[in-house]
């Protein structure tokens, strides 16, 4: 295990947020925590499961980034033992790109899901919202659990219902209504969803593809609830959710 900045404290004297990163691929670990650095976290390196288990128990970080296939311990077994101690932001950063991946990274406890290779203003941007989401205020969401007009998702869990009716929803149809929940009713463009969702950066089809999972998502909301709009369409700019 290596420790980079130990003091966590920038050179005006703010504490800096703690970062673990875990990857048996050493040269990787070392360029996220690098990457992490430069964004102004502080960041502990692990080089396998059982030394983060053990660093998150003695001296907890805010977030802790990791791979899925490691030696020994799998990610998401080290997840569920991380998730007995702790609600700190987990991301996972793997090369495993199934949607059934995903899925079951987030059913352990993970935040986000970002496969390799990544583009390093993105991995920032998930570990930032997974801070500030983090660092909510309890008495918005005491139990994690995201509410609105009706709509229950739980991110943890990775189940939504509406009027308390299961909505059965794909992956990509979950994340997007997550993203655009968290957002509150303020707008989302097609690119910044494109690219929060499908990990990517926006292409010529984004657009398209959004559009698309946004109606599959509308219908599925009118199957339960057809007398009100749930997911406004902002012309020029995106979709929000409606909060009125």
């Amino acid at each position: 295990m290596q420790q980079l900045r130990k003091e966590g404290v920038d050179v005006t004297g703010v504490l800096r947020r703690r970062i673990l990163v875990c990857d048996d691929e050493c040269e990787i670990a070392d360029m996220v925590a690098r990457l992490m650095e430069r964004e102004g976290f502080s960041c502990t390196v692990c080089y396998d499961p059982s030394s983060a288990l053990d660093s998150m128990r003695q001296n907890a970080s805010d977030l802790v980034i990791l791979d899925i296939m490691m030696p020994g311990m799998d990610g998401y077994e080290l997840a569920r033992r991380i998730r007995e101690f702790s609600n700190a932001p987990l991301i996972f950063l793997t090369a495993k790109d199934e949607e059934v991946d995903s899925v079951l990274g987030f059913a352990v406890g993970a935040d986000d899901y970002v496969t390799k290779p990544f583009r390093p203003r993105e991995l920032a941007m998930r570990v930032r919202a997974c801070l500030r989401r983090a660092a909510a205020p309890a008495s918005s969401a005491p139990d994690g659990v995201l509410r609105m007009r009706g709509i229950e998702l739980d991110p943890r869990a990775h189940e939504v219902s509406l009027h308390g009716e299961p909505l059965a929803l794909t992956p990509k149809e979950f994340a997007l209504l997550q993203a655009l929940m968290e957002a509150g009713g303020s707008p989302r463009s097609a690119a910044e969803l494109f690219e929060r969702v499908w990990g990517q950066r926006p292409d010529a089809a984004a657009s398209n593809t959004v559009m698309v999972h946004v109606r599959h998502l509308r219908k599925k909301l009118a199957a339960i609830d057809s007398s009100a709009e749930f997911v406004v369409t902002v012309w020029g700019v995106g979709y929000r959710m409606n909060a009125n």
